[in-house]
Formats: structure tokens, sequence, C-alpha cells
């Protein structure tokens, strides 16, 4: 590992690692974890959320292909022997694919060319990102991890303008999930809206950043959700959308 991989991996624990995170990352995702049900974390980076879900009593699956991260993320959940740490990354298909890396960022990490090729140009907190690393990785579809470990009572995407894909290869709608957005690629997370909608009756919610609060007390509509995205996204910069089935149990 060389200097500026060592320092954005610093940088990342400093932020991401700290274990005073992990109380409130519990209450908030308490409401979508159930006990023995598996969890899926796609993207897990260094598994700030795994580790909550694993407290809480999820199955987690944890999926990181950076080779570096996924080795640092399966220490840290070494005292949960029932999680799984997979090297695949998730897409719309399976077989393999370039993973774009940065080294000073190391969040950052995504399979979609033209995302990474974007984002800089839309979004000025991206503009000096560097992406000096390509490794090919194995790639497998939500369907895959469903046949394999079951249907997830919550499913976490954070894929770095990938998320499109990860839903794409999804045929059957999940109880509860959430995807990244970002500012200057909303209309990637419109496309995910539309997805889930195809899929099946959904409600929505958001947070802003790493604010562990939802942006309203009541589950929302898709037009509700497509509007504050339009209207807010520029302003938040980034955090999650978060749907659930209409019929499902999860829900704060």
């Amino acid at each position: 590992m060389n200097a500026r991989q060592m320092t954005g991996l610093a940088r990342s624990l400093l932020i991401y690692g700290a274990p005073w995170r992990q109380p409130g990352l519990r209450r908030f995702y308490r409401p979508f974890v159930e006990p023995g049900a598996p969890v899926f974390d796609i993207g897990a980076h260094l598994g700030d959320r795994s580790l909550a879900f694993a407290a809480l009593g999820g199955q987690v699956i944890a999926m990181e292909p950076q080779p570096g991260l996924r080795r640092l993320l399966a220490w840290r959940l070494r005292r949960y022997p029932a999680a799984r740490v997979l090297a695949q990354a998730v897409g719309e298909s399976r077989g393999t694919a370039r993973l774009a890396m940065s080294d000073r960022h190391p969040t950052l990490a995504t399979l979609n060319r033209q995302w990474r090729q974007e984002i800089g140009r839309t979004n000025a907190g991206f503009a000096g990102v560097q992406w000096e690393r390509e490794v090919e990785v194995e790639v497998m579809t939500l369907d895959d991890l469903i046949d394999r470990f079951g249907v997830p009572a919550f499913c976490k995407i954070d894929v770095e303008g990938a998320e499109e894909g990860v839903l794409a290869g999804l045929s059957a709608p999940l109880p509860a999930l959430s995807f990244e957005y970002v500012s200057g690629s909303e209309a990637r997370a419109l496309a995910c809206i539309d997805h889930l909608q195809a899929l099946g009756d959904y409600r929505f919610n958001a947070t802003i950043g790493e604010r562990r609060r939802m942006v309203s007390a009541a589950w929302q509509s898709p037009a509700w959700m497509r509007d504050w995205l339009r209207a807010n996204a520029d302003r938040a910069g980034s955090g999650d959308v978060y749907a659930r089935q209409l019929n499902g149990d999860s829900g704060q």
C-alpha cells in the first residue's frame, strides 16, 4: 500500500470507523433489520453499516470488491461469525468488469465509467478526484445473491453511480432498501425509483449526508420522492433514498 492509499484509508477510518457512530446507526436501522434474516450491504467499504446490521442480529452479506478494504472489513466483522464478506461486485448481469479506484478517496470505487467521466464536471466536490487504479472483478446480480442467501429484510446500496445497474439485476421487489444519491447525478437516482416502481408498490423517504434522520415524518409516494430529489439533491450534496414496500413490515 502506497502513501496515498494509506492517507486515504486513514481518513476513511476517522470518518467511518469511529466506534461512537455505532449507537446512532443501530437506532436508525433497527426498524429495517429482522434478527436472523439476511441483510445485504452492497458496497460495504469499511463496514460501519455492516457492523450495525450484525449487532442488530441480521445475517450480514457484505459485498466489497476492493481487496485492501475487504481484508479490513473482514477483520472488523470478526466478532460476528455469521457475517459473510464477499469479493464480488454487484451489477446488472453476472460476469466481470473493471472497478476504478481512487487512492486518496477509497470510498470512491465504481464500475460505472460514464459516471466517473461525468461527475467531475457536474459536481465540484469530485473535480479533484483521481482514479489511479483499476482492477478486474467478478460481478454477480442481486438475483444471484437472493438465490444463494434468501430475500434480505434490508439491502443497502452505495456503489458510486452504479446503483441503477445494481437494481437492474433485481427482478422482484425487496421489503426495504436504500441507495445513494449524489448532486450532479440526480437522473440516476430517479431511474432507480422508476425501476423500483416497476417491481412493486413502494413508499419512499430520504436522508441528507450522514444524518441518521429521515427528511419526512411519513413515507411518501414515488412522485414526492422525485420532486424532493429535483428540488433538494443539489443543496444536500449526497445522501440516501430509502424505499419500502407498502405492504411490508419495515418502517420508522
